[in-house]
């Protein structure tokens, strides 16, 4: 199968990427390298995987409407997984245009590509921002109750709407999968489990927006890897998914669980909750798990503890 996989050099991505090739797949990965993290670490996470035979590195914008139609054109993916985008929720606010821009018009070029070329599927990256304030916990797919309170989030939402036009007007098969604050080796360096591991290890003190009572559902990146091949294998109809763990912990039972694997004990500087935080996200996987036999398995505990040996890896590698 060929797959193009925007956003392929990040996080996520490039985890994904190299599930997809060792399951023999050839793989055309399209990423910017932009600077919202520094992009040497983008190229560090595909750096072991230029010179795989299914493996294929394009540098480019997803809003260049000429190149994506010519690389839609050369390889003819027979789907398409979008990740690319500006994350995070904080720094949404500060230029909520640009996340628009990305986020939503180049997911629009992406489609307008997409169903010019006959067979091809089409799997969403989304997120459990989406949600917002939706008082109903665990959050389920069919909540109409959905109040997004940051830019990013809403341009989210509004990537998951124009998938669904899309399907509507061409009948493009697409999948939008939510994730649930993803963690595992390579995780952006100002998400919660690598800012937190990075500032303990150096014996910092921590700050932590609100009283640390707000709960999250960590998923490790391999169990949303897994999510999303399953995800592929879908190819008709429209349809949206939580890719979660299922279960939430607080701030500080989090911050408490990377100290015990770092053997440090934390300092906290509480600060106040910034706009845009939620109180909890708490994933429902009943409908992925009946319907495309997820089953994430990743305990946080046991994943904080990985991630924490791959940190003291690359620290000492420095």
């Amino acid at each position: 199968m060929k797959v193009l996989v925007t956003g392929g050099a990040g996080f996520i991505g490039s985890h994904l990427t190299e599930r997809l090739l060792a399951d023999g797949h050839d793989v055309c990965v399209l990423d910017v390298f932009n600077e919202y993290y520094p992009s040497t670490m983008k190229r560090e996470n595909v750096a072991g995987l230029i010179a795989h035979p299914k493996y294929r590195l394009v540098e480019g914008d997803i809003r260049d409407q000429a190149l994506v139609e010519s690389l839609f054109e050369e390889v003819r993916p027979d789907i398409v997984v979008h990740l690319a985008a500006m994350p995070g929720v904080r720094a949404s606010l500060a230029d909520p245009a640009l996340y628009f821009d990305i986020n939503l018009n180049g997911t629009i070029v992406l489609l307008e590509a997409a169903r010019k070329i006959a067979g091809t599927r089409f799997v969403f990256g989304s997120s459990s921002s989406v949600y917002g304030m939706c008082e109903r916990l665990p959050f389920r797919e069919d909540d109409p109750d959905l109040h997004q309170v940051s830019p990013y989030a809403s341009s989210k939402r509004a990537g998951e709407l124009v998938c669904y036009t899309y399907h509507h007007l061409y009948g493009i098969p697409i999948t939008a999968l939510r994730f649930f604050t993803v963690y595992g080796p390579r995780q952006r360096p100002e998400m919660a489990i690598a800012k937190f591991t990075a500032k303990i290890h150096a014996g910092e003190e921590l700050p932590l927006f609100g009283d640390g009572s707000a709960r999250r559902d960590f998923t490790h990146v391999t169990d949303i890897v897994d999510g999303t091949v399953k995800a592929m294998e879908r190819d008709e109809g429209f349809r949206v998914y939580n890719l979660g763990e299922s279960e939430t912990v607080t701030m500080l039972e989090l911050i408490e669980t990377i100290g015990a694997a770092l053997g440090i004990e934390p300092r906290i500087r509480f600060l106040d909750n910034e706009k845009g935080d939620v109180p909890a996200t708490w994933a429902d996987v009943s409908r992925a798990r009946e319907e495309l036999g997820y089953r994430p398995s990743m305990k946080l505990a046991d994943g904080v503890r990985e991630y924490v040996d791959w940190y003291r890896r690359q620290r000492a590698e420095v």
